[in-house]
């Protein structure tokens, strides 16, 4: 039987912590807010210690995100693309995307929308990895309203529609912070549904 390095493990699960933190942290104070010696002291771990895992704030950074797109995938589009595909799926999109910003998976709301607004105006490795990650969701919205639409479900223009759902998400999401209520979670699914009824096609029936 093959021996396991404890020193392996031990450093595997500590960068788990850290950027289990670090999303935390990100969702509410941004990527900027992110230091190794704030998440040293937080954490009790040496800053010696972290540097060796991370190396730069900008590594940490971006090791941030890819770790925030995993806890995004296993809340949103895992559980959505367990419905077969067609307005169904785009309607288990929605839902699950709205609960995941109403329960806070992360506690600053939803981490991309906040760490986007952040490097939106910016240029560097950070704002491309956070481009790529939003290329990539709206890609998969416009497939997954796509895919209604050769189903004859739904008579719209993917590419649009995409956007429009996800521009319902994203209010909904940043009216809640603001308000500090989830008023806005209801309406927003009240505008999803009235959005998507407008374009169903006869003889189909709504999953909501």
């Amino acid at each position: 039987m093959e021996k396991v390095d404890g020193r392996l493990v031990r450093g595997d699960q500590t960068r788990r912590a850290v950027l289990r933190r670090s999303v935390d942290i990100a969702s509410v104070d941004g990527l900027e807010g992110l230091s190794i010696g704030r998440l040293a002291t937080e954490l009790g771990i040496s800053k010696s210690g972290l540097f060796a895992h991370f190396g730069s704030k900008e590594e940490l950074q971006l090791a941030t995100i890819r770790a925030a797109r995993r806890i995004y995938a296993d809340h949103v589009v895992t559980p959505a693309f367990e419905v077969e595909p067609g307005l169904g799926r785009v309607w288990s999109v929605s839902d699950h995307w709205l609960e995941y910003s109403r329960r806070r998976v992360f506690p600053g709301g939803c981490f991309f929308q906040k760490v986007s607004h952040e490097f939106a105006g910016r240029t560097g490795a950070v704002h491309e990895s956070l481009l790529t990650v939003h290329y990539e969701w709206m890609e998969l919205m416009e497939t997954t309203v796509r895919e209604a639409v050769e189903r004859g479900e739904l008579a719209a223009d993917p590419k649009q529609l995409a956007f429009e759902l996800n521009a319902y998400y994203e209010a909904a999401n940043f009216a809640s912070l603001l308000q500090g209520d989830f008023a806005a979670y209801d309406q927003a699914r009240q505008a999803i549904c009235s959005r998507l009824e407008s374009v169903l096609t006869p003889g189909t029936t709504a999953p909501w």
